[in-house]
């Protein structure tokens, strides 16, 4: 573990999760989606499927048992949506001419689950796997069916299979033309959750689990370099994004050689006295240190079986609150490239604060940690 700041007490950092449900519960939408942030221009208005179904998955690691599945039947409407085009989308796909990277499904919605008359770098997979997963861990946890949720597991388990190698941008809306490891992992993490539901027929069910498979082969053998996980196929760098396939996703164990080996130079290479930067070329906003990354390199820790690093990341996320009582995007106290920070201040306004998945990550971490009491209320 790099240096981290000194441990708070657990009554101050249980006292910080509070005000994070609260903020977010304050904060969904009716229909059930989970805003990526209120106030910053890019995001105002809109709801990610990644973002929104990490917060999920931490509401319900809660107990906040309504609000979670408030967001998955959200998804789920959108997916019953799109069945048309989705159907589209197969049916290109096993007939050898996919569509084109602007036809895909979007990554991020409206509020009202319709699409938004702004551009955006909409072709992420991630998203589609991260909800299944989410959904399905959310069932499990609290005893629960995702039966209403049966047609939109189908559209999106298809979806996946069709396309699920395909180049696309990664969690940061970036490098279109790569294959990245963290959404492979994030497909593979929402197949496996799917094929265990109980909801898919066996032969969709059976194509969920080779699919899933053929991912995870796909990472070992071209994802990973000198024993770590690797940003994208044929890539040497990393992303902080990989520390989701040690935990919460589990889809490499993380006490396995390789699980150890990734989750060590993730922090070697990324994180810097607690904070974590997303990968080391960033230069959004000055490539500042994300307090959710911390909280995911955290969980990766507790899941290689550091606790002691892991409430220290903890703390670090609880130390970037700021006044007003929210938690930030990311923070400037250790910028990558500084000059970059004003084109996009100039561009957006300062950067995202609030950001629910900030809050959400750090609640994440609280339950993993005892912190705070994991779904009970």
């Amino acid at each position: 573990m790099s240096s981290v700041p000194a441990v708070t007490d657990r009554a101050a950092l249980a006292a910080i999760a509070e005000q994070g449900r609260a903020l977010i519960l304050s904060l969904q939408d009716a229909g059930g989606a989970y805003p990526a942030s209120p106030t910053f221009s890019a995001y105002e208005g809109f709801a990610w499927f990644r973002d929104g179904a990490f917060i999920a998955d931490a509401m319900s690691s809660i107990g906040e048992v309504d609000s979670a599945a408030a967001f998955f039947a959200w998804c789920a409407r959108a997916m019953v949506a799109r069945r048309d085009d989705v159907a589209r989308i197969v049916t290109s796909a096993a007939a050898g001419t996919p569509v084109s990277d602007q036809e895909m499904l979007p990554t991020r919605l409206m509020l009202s689950g319709e699409l938004g008359e702004h551009d955006w770098w909409d072709f992420q997979l991630d998203g589609y796997g991260t909800w299944l997963w989410a959904a399905v861990a959310h069932a499990e946890r609290h005893g629960a069916s995702v039966e209403p949720w049966r047609e939109a597991f189908e559209i999106t388990v298809d979806y996946l299979i069709s396309s699920w190698d395909r180049p696309c941008y990664d969690w940061w809306e970036e490098h279109i033309e790569q294959v990245h490891v963290s959404t492979l992992g994030c497909v593979v993490a929402g197949l496996r959750a799917a094929a265990r539901s109980g909801v898919l027929d066996p032969e969709r069910r059976a194509r969920a689990e080779q699919t899933a498979d053929a991912a995870v082969q796909l990472i070992l053998d071209r994802g990973v370099v000198d024993g770590h996980l690797v940003k994208w196929l044929g890539s040497d760098a990393v992303d902080a994004s990989l520390a989701a396939l040690l935990a919460p996703l589990g889809v490499i164990d993380a006490s396995s050689p390789l699980g150890l080996a990734s989750v060590a130079e993730l922090d070697r290479q990324l994180a810097v006295n607690g904070g974590v930067h997303r990968f080391l070329a960033d230069t959004y906003f000055g490539g500042g240190q994300w307090p959710l990354l911390s909280c995911f390199l955290g969980l990766a820790w507790s899941a290689a079986g550091d606790r002691d690093g892991a409430f220290a990341l903890l703390n670090w996320a609880a130390s970037t609150v700021r006044v007003s009582g929210t938690m930030p995007e990311q923070v400037d106290d250790h910028l990558l490239d500084a000059s970059f920070v004003g084109e996009w201040v100039e561009r957006w306004g300062p950067s995202a604060d609030p950001l629910l998945w900030s809050y959400a990550m750090f609640l994440r971490l609280a339950v993993e940690l005892d912190v705070i009491d994991g779904a009970t209320r």
